[in-house]
């Protein structure tokens, strides 16, 4: 079988407790990475992944937490931002609470996911960061005003830290995913969602385990070591 390099490397997820970031989880582990995760609630813990109750909205929460991985499993090598929520309505419709909500995990979270790890990725010249951004991100959304902004800033900031991380050869990207069936999009009416389907030329939603795999692959020091700096888009050509 063909490794990834990712045998005993030290992975961080951030919202690991479900969705696309068990699946992150689950599939890290398949490929022998020493897994931590963090969520603001753990429901219970994934096999022989560490698990840690953490706020990504507070930095000393991430702080403290990082503190706890790396006293556990050591060293980190990748952290994967995935944390994200949405509180959607009419742009008319949103309240400063709405903005600060989704501002505040999906923008500031990232910066306070990263912040507790990168100096050490530094210090030993090697470490892989991939941020979840989103189709919304790209194109934009009815309805999603808050979260597209917070999502297209997330691939504003991998592009830029990319050109600062390079030195130190530690690699930032993004994957961008498309509308993925996760208990998230399960809220969506039918209506809407036959016709998001229609737009959508394979005709289906992604699977959780297709996001996992683009981290895997852009996480990797083998298969994506000239990558840095890109989103890489998971969305079935729903935008392109």
């Amino acid at each position: 079988m063909v490794s990834l390099g990712l045998e005993d490397k030290v992975i961080v997820v951030t919202g690991g407790d479900r969705g696309i970031g068990a699946a992150i989880v689950a599939l890290l582990q398949e490929l022998g990475a020493k897994v931590a995760y963090t969520d603001i609630k753990i429901s219970e813990g994934k096999s022989g992944a560490f698990a840690v109750e953490a706020d990504v909205t507070n930095l000393a929460s991430m702080e403290a937490a990082a503190a706890k991985i790396e006293e556990k499993l050591g060293p980190v090598y990748g952290v994967v931002a995935n944390a994200g929520i949405t509180r959607d309505n009419f742009f008319t419709k949103l309240t400063p609470e709405d903005w600060d909500a989704v501002i505040n995990v999906n923008l500031k979270g990232v910066n306070h996911t990263i912040q507790p790890f990168i100096s050490g990725m530094y210090e030993r010249g090697q470490g892989s960061v991939v941020c979840i951004s989103s189709i919304s991100g790209e194109r934009g959304n009815v309805g999603q005003v808050n979260y597209a902004a917070t999502k297209a800033a997330v691939i504003g900031l991998v592009k830029s830290l990319a050109r600062e991380t390079a030195r130190y050869n530690v690699r930032v990207n993004a994957v961008a995913p498309g509308f993925i069936d996760t208990e998230m999009t399960r809220a969506i009416p039918d209506k809407v969602k036959e016709k998001i389907t229609a737009e959508i030329p394979f005709r289906r939603f992604g699977k959780p385990e297709e996001i996992a795999w683009a981290v895997a692959f852009l996480l990797s020091p083998i298969a994506s070591s000239y990558v840095t700096g890109e989103v890489l888009r998971v969305n079935g050509a729903h935008h392109t």
